[in-house]
This record gives C-alpha cells, structure tokens and sequence, in this order.
C-alpha cells in the first residue's frame, strides 16, 4: 500500500497560487503545480482535487488575503477621505510594482465568462471592493471631505473599472509615470 505524503496544505495552496499567478491556468502544468507544492500528484488529488479545484482554491486565496489586507490597512485612518486616497494610491503601486499583475484580473482575461464558478469567486471580490468603496466614498460625502453631488455606487463603479484598466494600460506599456499622474488626477477630481 502507498503511504500517502502529509503536507501543510495552506502553504502548498500558497506556492501553487504562485505558479499559477506567474503562468496562468492554461500554461501552467501539473507537474509545474506538485514541483512547487513539492507533493506528488496522488497527494494532490486525493486532498485537493484535480487542476480546476486547485485553481479554485488558489483563487479563494489570493482573495481572502487581498481582502484581509484591505481590512486591516485601512482601519486605522483618520479620515474616509484619507482612506480613499490612500487606497487609490496603493491600487496604483501595486498594480505598477506586482510582478505577475493581479491574478483575477489575469483568470478573467484568460476564462472570459466559460468558468461560471471562477467567474462567480472573482464577481464576489469585485462586488466586495465596490462596497469598501462606496462606503468610503459615503462617509467621506457625509463628513463633507468631498462633494455630494456625485452617486456613491457610480464613483466606486468608476474606480473599480479604472483599477481594472490601469492593469490594462501598465501591461501594455510598462510606463509606471502614467499610472501615478492618473491616481493623482482621480484625487484630485474627488477633492472639488
């Protein structure tokens, strides 16, 4: 009888989340997949599953620690408004400075709606980020840091979409100049 190769499952999930995020669903292998989890495939599929669970899962978290992140980095502001800048910002130097660019932005390009289920995980941080920006965007109105003339769920559609294409536009052309001038017009244009 095979023994069966014990692993800590959250930190294989890390390192195949990685590969995937460097290659991609379609080029990334199994092999490529049980080399960085460093498990052999029949422990992967009897724990995980086959290449779509495990990208599933990778996605789940890639998520949750985005998620998390935010949680925990914007919390201690003073300001929604401060809040609001600062995650505007921080959008613009991670999507300049990330090596491999977001990975639901890359796993939507790639599936392009034929995966409901991963479209459906990377729909539910969509819809999170649009909350967290529109609650700031509220109480930045409600404390009268910015104008209240403009729709909440609009500005926090129209970020969302600029993130989005501001990934779009640094993989094109790699100029991290452009991206910072944008983040701080969109700041500027909160701000009147």
């Amino acid at each position: 009888m095979a023994r069966l190769i014990e692993f800590d499952e959250e930190q294989a999930i890390q390192k195949a989340m990685e590969v995937f995020w460097k290659k991609g669903y379609a080029a990334t292998s199994m092999r490529d997949l049980t080399d960085a989890m460093q498990i052999n495939s029949s422990s992967l599929y009897n724990t995980i599953g086959d290449k779509h669970r495990l990208f599933v899962r990778c996605i789940k978290h890639y998520i949750k620690m985005r998620i998390d992140a935010v949680e925990q980095r914007y919390i201690s502001f003073a300001s929604p408004i401060q809040a609001l800048e600062s995650f505007i910002k921080d959008a613009a130097d991670i999507i300049t400075t990330e090596p491999n660019s977001c990975l639901c932005v890359k796993a939507t390009f790639e599936i392009e709606g034929d995966d409901p289920e991963i479209q459906a995980i990377i729909t539910s941080y969509d819809n999170f980020t649009h909350r967290f920006l529109k609650d700031l965007v509220e109480k930045a109105q409600s404390q009268h840091q910015i104008g209240q003339n403009e729709n909440a769920d609009t500005v926090a559609d129209y970020l969302v979409s600029t993130f989005i294409g501001w990934y779009n536009s640094f993989i094109l052309h790699q100029d991290r100049n452009k991206i910072l001038n944008m983040a701080d017009f969109i700041i500027r244009q909160l701000r009147c």
